[in-house]
Order: C-alpha cells, then structure tokens, then sequence
C-alpha cells in the first residue's frame, strides 16, 4: 500500500468572492503546504467543508490538487453518511489518481457498530486504494469503539484510522491492539505529541496549515527520542493548537490565513466569520509564532 506520510494537512477550501471554489488558490495554497512541512494534503475533509461542497465541486478539487502534488499524498474526502455514495466518491477518486481516502464515521444516523464495520467494509471493498478510517464522534454524534476499529484493522486496504476523539486510552487501545502496519494519525493537533508517545504514526492536522515547519520538527525529534526537545516545541505551539479550535474549525484557521496573508475568501453558510473578541483571541495565538506558511499572490479568481 502507499505510505500515505506521517504529516498531513487537512486543506481548507478557498472560496472566491462570489462563493465558488477558488481552484487557482487551492493549487497555490496545496504547493504552499507541501513546501512548509507536510507530506500529504487531506482534501474536502472537515477543514474542507466538505458538507457544502457539491459532488462536483470534490472531484475538481481532488484533480486540482493532485495536478500540483508531485511526488505527494493526496487523500481524498470521500466517506459520506450514505454508503452507496461514498463508495462512488471513492470509485470516482481512484479514477483520477489520488493516493488515498479518508472515510468518516457516518454522521447523523447514529449507526451502531456493527453498521460502522459493514459500511467501512464495503467502501474498503470497492476500492483498491489506501483507505483511512476517521473517528471523530464531537462531529459526527457516534464513537467508534477501539473494538471496531481493531476488528476493520484486518481488512487489507483499510491502512489505519485518523482519531480525533480525544479519548487517549481508546487510542492507546487501538494502537496496541492492532497490526504494526495499522496506522493511528491524531485527529487532534494537541494531542500529536501523546499519540506519538504511545506508538501513534502521525497528525492529520489544523495548524499545519500556519505551523508545518515546526510541527515536523517536533515530530523528528520525537522520532529520535528527544522528548524534552518535543515537548518543549508542542508547548510553545499549544496556544495556537487550542485556539485554532475556540469555535467550529475551520472558521480560526480561514481567518488566520487571511490575516496572514494567504487569502482563501470566505465561508459558506451555515458557517461565517468570526465575531472581534474571537477573532482577537486567535491572531493573539498566531502572532506569538513564527509562521511558516509563505504567502499568497493567488488572490484572483480561477
């Protein structure tokens, strides 16, 4: 299976003033990250807003990307709470080459877990492509249990889970519990460092998209068994970790971007701007860091 990478960022979606899908800046913004520290991009996934972006909009979005990549990962958004359309996303994304895909858990049916097994089953089943599992229950209004995620870990393509439960014992349950070619991501950047810790691969991550640089460093000097020097990078980073989750991502990190001077437009509803207070609290985060991301002279439309 292809290694997917140990970085990811989770690509917000640049939207153009009349609220289309800015394809000229996401081609721009997906070479910007891939310079600043991450080795894949997770396209159309939550920080994608990926709930109000069309089936169109998706597989452009995935063939932008993936024209731009090079030698890079790109793992397409394709779970969806129906299982009939995620396995034609899925059909779809392996047609145009992407590398992987994330599929969430199910949200808004509340399936039990034995549903969570049979769905990602036969999304896994159609494709020959690398398959990550997402758990991310404060989204999706289900947990899937590390049972089910261990009993899924059998299926070949299924190559790991991003995990952004938060719940640090079903994670270390997972991670030893399963195979060591099963991969656990954090979901959660403030939680990169305790996964690591305790076995886990990598970060499907926020703040990369302001911070890849040093997230990385973090991470290899983790890798090399010098916590001390990790964690003296993850508690510098933490303020930006925390408040780039103050209200519902990805509404602190596209206003970030903007300010930083990386446009990538606005929101769709049921999403909008930042109140002041909020948006104070997250550049306070932001200025305090050096940021890693260069930026943007992809304002134009295209």
């Amino acid at each position: 299976m292809t290694s997917l990478g140990r970085l990811l960022t989770a690509m917000v979606t640049p939207f153009d003033d009349d609220g289309g899908v800015n394809f000229k800046c996401a081609r721009e913004l997906a070479r910007a990250l891939l310079e600043s520290g991450s080795d894949g991009l997770v396209v159309a996934g939550t920080t994608g807003e990926s709930p109000t972006l069309t089936r169109d909009e998706k597989l452009r979005l995935f063939e932008e990307v993936k024209s731009v990549a090079g030698d890079a990962t790109i793992v397409a958004g394709t779970g969806d709470n129906e299982t009939a359309f995620s396995i034609e996303m899925t059909r779809e994304a392996e047609r145009i080459g992407v590398d992987g895909v994330l599929l969430v858990v199910p949200y808004y049916n509340k399936p039990t877990q034995e549903g969570l097994y049979q769905h990602f089953k036969a999304i896994a089943e159609s494709t020959s492509l690398a398959c990550m599992l997402y758990n991310v229950p404060g989204r999706t209004g289900t947990n899937m249990t590390a049972e089910t995620t261990i009993r899924l870990s059998t299926i070949p393509n299924i190559v790991g889970i991003k995990e952004a439960s938060g719940d640090l014992g079903q994670i270390t349950e997972v991670i030893k519990a399963t195979s060591e070619d099963f991969l656990v991501w954090s979901g959660n950047d403030i939680d990169f460092l305790p996964v690591l810790e305790r076995g886990g691969y990598g970060v499907v991550s926020v703040a990369s998209h302001l911070v890849g640089k040093q997230m990385r460093k973090m991470m290899d000097f983790e890798m090399a068994g010098d916590h001390v020097a990790a964690k003296a990078i993850h508690d510098r980073l933490t303020p930006v970790f925390r408040d780039l989750f103050v209200i519902s991502n990805p509404i602190p990190v596209k206003h970030a971007l903007n300010e930083i001077g990386f446009p990538v437009g606005g929101f769709r509803l049921p999403l909008t701007p930042p109140d002041g207070e909020t948006a104070r609290v997250v550049m306070d985060a932001v200025h305090a860091v050096t940021v890693d991301l260069p930026q943007s002279t992809a304002a134009s439309k295209g």
